[in-house]
Parts: structure tokens; C-alpha cells; sequence
């Protein structure tokens, strides 16, 4: 019996601990914090229409649609007149894409139809040629195809299913590249390396990181660059070089800090945060009202009883429990400080940004 309660007091420890995460930097690829500079996506965006919709299309309160229709229309030397128009077959849309790095003529993409006006469905329509241009206004691609939404509305009368956003649908290999965006690697024969993350450190140690293997040919121009000279040997073998670096171990570091989510009673805390001395005092007073209910009736008389309340009030004021914290590197004497002082979840996240506050933590704190 003795050990059923042992294990269940000690069940309900692990339970009244909040969850902590520590944030310790590892040993990681090259290629998992930076990318080679230049070698990069492109978005691509279009204005179109979805034909062949069953009814679902955009109304006539659409002027864009209608007047997109009837341009089209004429360039097939058809002339109609916009007010005998009734696009409900026809939806107005935004055709979006992206153009990934070193894409050639000829190549097919993924694109992503969505109504523009008041459409109820473009389910079961096709997206008519659409020129998709980049930010320059250059044309990339050209869509074209069947639209593909994953979802339906079904109903009549004011009553309606619907499953997903039948306003949204996806072409796939719908686009083809037109033009090619030229990436010359290795230009000049120089390349530079961009860290996903700027910082000082990290970048001398991707420069010395590959400076290790192939001599002094890296150099951290700024913490979020490693400018890189090939060497001659790689001169007319880029794609070998940088395939040769990108699995070179690095450290990153990161900055101290602390994250909170108040929500889920979460703090993840990085291996870097110390603590200066300080003192933690949590307590608390609890209020238990109780009700009784009494029976009231004259003695020696035929009368009614009569249901009385009682109220009893006890106000009980919890011992305060202080515990000193010495000045410490390790995370660990925090989280085993705020514990020892039986602190739950939101009483540590009050406890962390008072620490904080009094400049006891050297961290910088995030609430999200």
C-alpha cells in the first residue's frame, strides 16, 4: 500500500510540472542554415477566367467579369453587349504560381486559381490561357486547364452543405515556363553564402568551417554573409563545390531567450540564459464559502417549516515560500528553483517575466 502511494505522489509531481523545452545548439549541415545567394524562387501571378461553371459563376453585379468577357470576345471578332451578358458560367480569378530556381522553357508548374468576385464554386470549370508575370512585369508562364477545387457546395432553398473552399482550386502542371530566369552560379568565380539567421558567430564558424577544408577562401563579409572564392580547381565544376560544402558540420549559435506561450503553459528556454541571484517568494490565500440549509419551525405549532441558508466564510492565507536562487549558468537551477517553491504553470510564466523585470535573468523573453 505504502509503495501505491509512493508512485502516485510521484505521478502527480511530473503531472504539476509544466512543460519545459531546453534550446541547446547543435551540430548541423551547412546547407540546414544558409543557401547560396541568388538561387532563389520567383512568384508569378495572372488575371484570368474559369469557364464552363454549372450555374456557380459570378453574377451580374461583377462588372469586371463581364467586361473581361467582352474583350475577349472581340479579339475573336465577336461583339456583344455588355448588358445582355450573364456570366453565371464565367468567374473572374487570380491565377498565382512559383518559379523555382534554375526552371527552363518547357517546364511545367503547379498553379493556384481563385475567384475574384462573388463565384460560388469554381468546381468542374477551366482556366482559359492566362499570362502569369513576375514583379517586373515580365510574362514567365502560361496557365491553362481543368481546375481542380478538393471540395463542393450542395443545397437549395437556404439550405446548403459545404466542404472545404470551393472558391479556391489548384491546376496542376497547368502553367509552362516561357523564360528562363538565368542563375549564374559562381559568376566571376565568387559565390556567397546567406545564413538563414544573422549572427556574428555563426557566420566566422561557416567561414572557418570551410576555410578547413580548402584553405583561406572564405571570409564573413557580415553576419548574415560568407563570401567564398572557388577554388581553381572547381572553376568549371560549381555544382561539385557546393555540393562538397554543404555537408560540413557547423555549430549555429543563438542568443539567449525565453519563450512563453501563456495558452499552453509551455516555456521554451535556451541553454545560453543565466541567472543572477535573487530571491522567489510565492504564496497565496484561499477563500472556501460553504452553504448549509436549515429547517425552521415553532415548537408546539402546526405550522409550516421554513428553509433557512447559512453561509460560513473561511479565509485561509497559504505560508509564503521563499527560496533563494544563487547566481548559476545552468537552466536547470531555475526550473528547479520554481518547482521547490511549488509554483504551477502560469505562477513559473508570472514568476519569469518578474525575474525579467528585475534584470535577474539575461534573456530576452517572448510571449506568444
Amino acid at each position: 500500500m505504502k509503495k501505491f502511494i509512493c508512485k502516485l505522489l510521484v505521478t502527480a509531481l511530473f503531472l504539476s510540472i509544466p512543460v519545459v523545452t531546453y534550446a541547446e545548439s547543435a551540430v548541423t549541415r551547412l546547407k540546414d542554415v544558409s543557401k547560396v545567394q541568388g538561387v532563389r524562387s520567383n512568384q508569378l501571378m495572372g488575371y484570368g477566367l474559369v469557364v464552363g461553371l454549372n450555374g456557380t459563376g459570378d453574377s451580374n453585379k461583377s462588372t469586371e467579369t463581364i467586361q473581361s468577357v467582352v474583350n475577349m470576345l472581340r479579339t475573336y471578332g465577336v461583339t456583344i453587349s455588355a448588358a445582355s451578358l450573364k456570366p453565371k458560367n464565367v468567374a473572374a480569378v487570380m491565377v498565382t504560381a512559383t518559379l523555382p530556381p534554375f526552371a527552363r522553357e518547357g517546364d511545367t508548374l503547379d498553379v493556384t486559381v481563385s475567384s475574384l468576385g462573388d463565384a460560388k464554386s469554381v468546381q468542374g470549370g477551366t482556366l482559359i490561357q492566362t499570362p502569369l508575370r513576375a514583379g517586373n512585369g515580365g510574362v514567365y508562364a502560361v496557365a491553362q486547364g481543368a481546375v481542380s477545387t478538393g471540395g463542393f457546395m450542395a443545397g437549395k432553398g437556404g439550405n446548403g452543405v459545404q466542404k472545404n473552399f470551393p472558391t479556391v482550386g489548384l491546376t496542376p502542371n497547368g502553367a509552362i515556363v516561357e523564360k528562363t530566369v538565368e542563375d549564374e552560379l559562381g559568376k566571376g568565380g565568387n559565390l556567397s553564402l546567406s545564413l538563414s539567421k544573422s549572427d556574428f558567430t555563426t557566420a566566422s564558424r561557416v567561414a572557418a568551417a570551410v576555410n578547413s577544408r580548402y584553405g583561406n577562401i572564405a571570409r564573413a563579409a557580415n553576419p548574415g554573409r560568407v563570401d567564398i572564392s572557388i577554388p581553381r580547381r572547381y572553376q568549371n565544376n560549381v555544382v561539385d563545390f557546393v555540393a562538397s560544402i554543404e555537408d560540413l558540420p557547423i555549430v549555429p549559435d543563438n542568443i539567449a531567450k525565453v519563450v512563453v506561450n501563456e495558452r499552453t503553459g509551455t516555456i521554451v528556454m535556451g541553454g545560453a540564459v543565466t541567472v543572477d541571484e535573487c530571491a522567489i517568494t510565492q504564496g497565496g490565500i484561499n477563500i472556501r464559502v460553504t452553504r448549509t440549509e436549515d429547517a425552521v419551525q415553532a415548537p408546539f405549532t402546526v405550522g409550516r417549516a421554513v428553509k433557512t441558508q447559512n453561509s460560513d466564510v473561511e479565509v485561509t492565507e497559504e505560508r509564503a515560500r521563499t527560496i533563494v536562487v544563487p547566481p548559476s549558468t545552468s537552466i536547470n537551477d531555475i526550473v528547479g528553483a520554481l518547482n521547490t517553491v511549488g509554483a504551477t504553470p502560469r505562477d513559473i510564466i508570472s514568476i519569469i517575466q518578474a525575474m525579467k523585470a528585475a534584470g535577474a535573468i539575461h534573456a530576452d523573453l517572448e510571449i506568444i
